[in-house]
Formats: structure tokens, C-alpha cells, sequence
């Protein structure tokens, strides 16, 4: 990897407090673009207005500078890849949707998270998004429908509520060399299934967003959790399916609270906001790991 080249990224979602786990990884994400004498890029993923809230917004950029964090690009700073909130990017995501719909990528489906968990196929331990048992999955050999779609913003959708999927090729195996753990492999329709790119409430899914920020910006390595590994073969095969380069992945370990279980916001004790009011400094959290 050329090292002038190098671009990372924080990606901080603003609908809760950022914790330790949140800090750990985004500090493994720095110290990567720093040791590639790299840009690392503050991105704000705002999408979904009914939780990011302004609150948190402020305390994210309060938190991170308190903790130690520069970023190149970002909200506050600018750079020639933005708007850095997504919040501000929908004709990004309209534009990858169209592309996706044109290809034959995608379909529409009626299927409630609930119907999709009441299915046989649907438990999937560990998994951040039940199998979908393809229930409105287009057969090969039919087009999708297009009579009776509404048009906003060039995306064509019926009156209904309804999630748009990607559909996975049966039984492909995806590879690839994580940063951190080496050789990676799912297959797809078992590992995981036809996943949600665009939301029945007019949001584009996280897969579907990511990517295609990801690549706008020109990141070259994404840093993010463990529990994203599945994630990274979804989106390996939306980066095939728009044409675009992949970035090299690195997945870091979780945090865990005393029980041993992974961190999350609502663990407000060993959030930065909480820990910082208690006095404590950046750099003893950081010896602690």
C-alpha cells in the first residue's frame, strides 16, 4: 500500500453516547493512518433522524477531540470529498440505487423484520441481520415489477411500505484478507442472505451507504469492529455490483463489559461523556489496553 495514498476513516453514528469500544477502534483506525503517513477522514452517519439526535452530534465531536482524535477531513473542517454527514449525501445514495434497480441487483419486499424472524431459516446467532428466506424473491426468469411504483427523488417505489434487497448469488464464496484476522470467508445464502439496501421509511440501509461513501471518499482501508465481518462480505458484492474498487478491511477486537459482554451505548458508565466527568484522562484509558 503506497503510503501517501493512504486514507482512513472514523465513522461515529450520533444516536447515543460514544464508549470505550467505540474509542479503542477508533484509535486503532488513527494510529493506522498515521503509521501510513495517511489522510484520516471524520465522516458523521446521521441518516436516521428519528435517533441522531443534536445532543449527540455535540458530544461526539466533544468526546473525540477529548480523547485524543484529529481528523484531516470532516464535518467541521471540510475537504474535497464532502458533505461529510450523510445526513447531506441522498443523491449519492439515489444515484448507486438507480444503478443497482437498472442491473437487476435488487427487488422490492413486502417482508416485515418480524415475518422474516417468525421463517425457519431466520435465526442466525450472531448475526446483525436475520437470513432472509426469500419469500419475495423474483424468479430468474420473471422481470421485476415496475407497474404501479411511485417516483421521489428518481427512486421508483410502490405506495406500500416496502424494503428494497440485494440479491445474493446462492451458494458464492466471498474472501477476503482482514487486516487483523487473516484469511476471512462466508457463503452467501448461508452465512447470509438478500439483505436490505434502501428501508421501508425512504433511508438507504447502512450496507448500501457505507459503500458508497466509502468509496466517494476514497478510503483505501476500512478499520471497524468484529461483529462487521459478515457485513464486509455484503458489501464486497455491492463494490461489484456498482463497479467500484474495494478498500482493504481491518476488524478489531470488541471491548466487553465485566461480564464479558460487548460494549454498547447503553452502557453510559464507560461512555467518554461519563468518563471524562469522573476525571478520568485519555491517556490512562489508553494504557489500559
Amino acid at each position: 500500500m503506497n503510503p501517501v495514498s493512504y486514507r482512513g476513516r472514523l465513522a461515529p453514528s450520533p444516536t447515543g453516547l460514544l464508549h470505550l469500544g467505540h474509542a479503542r477502534t477508533f484509535w486503532t483506525a488513527q494510529q493506522r493512518a498515521k503509521s501510513h503517513r495517511g489522510q484520516l477522514v471524520l465522516r458523521n452517519e446521521d441518516l436516521d433522524s428519528s435517533r441522531c439526535k443534536p445532543e449527540f452530534v455535540a458530544a461526539m465531536f466533544e468526546d473525540l477531540r477529548w480523547f485524543g482524535f484529529r481528523w484531516n477531513e470532516g464535518p467541521d473542517r471540510g475537504g474535497s470529498f464532502g458533505p461529510y454527514s450523510q445526513s447531506e449525501r441522498r443523491k449519492f445514495y439515489v444515484a448507486a440505487f438507480e444503478k443497482l434497480r437498472a442491473g437487476g441487483f435488487i427487488y422490492p419486499c413486502v417482508c416485515s423484520r418480524q415475518d422474516v424472524l417468525r421463517s425457519v431459516r431466520a435465526p442466525h446467532e450472531g448475526e446483525d441481520e436475520p437470513l432472509y428466506p426469500g419469500t419475495c424473491r423474483p424468479d430468474s426468469n420473471s422481470p421485476l415489477p415496475v407497474e404501479g411504483f411511485q417516483v421521489n427523488d428518481g427512486i421508483a417505489r410502490p405506495a406500500t411500505r416496502i424494503n428494497w434487497r440485494f440479491i445474493v448469488p446462492a451458494g458464492e464464496v466471498v474472501t477476503f484478507t482482514d487486516g487483523f484476522f487473516g484469511p476471512k470467508q462466508f457463503t452467501s445464502g448461508v452465512d447470509f442472505g438478500d439483505f436490505v439496501v434502501w428501508r421501508h421509511d425512504d433511508i438507504p440501509a447502512y450496507q448500501l451507504a457505507v459503500v458508497v461513501d466509502d468509496a466517494a471518499m476514497g478510503i483505501t482501508e476500512v478499520v471497524r469492529g468484529a461483529d462487521l465481518q459478515t457485513s464486509t462480505a455484503r458489501q464486497l458484492l455491492l463494490y461489484r455490483a456498482l463497479g467500484h474498487l474495494p478498500p482493504s478491511f481491518y476488524h478489531c477486537p470488541l471491548v466487553t463489559d465485566e461480564t464479558g459482554v460487548r460494549l454498547a451505548k447503553r452502557h453510559d458508565t464507560l461512555s467518554l461523556s461519563i468518563l471524562r466527568s469522573q476525571g478520568k484522562r485519555p491517556n490512562d484509558l489508553r494504557a489500559t489496553w
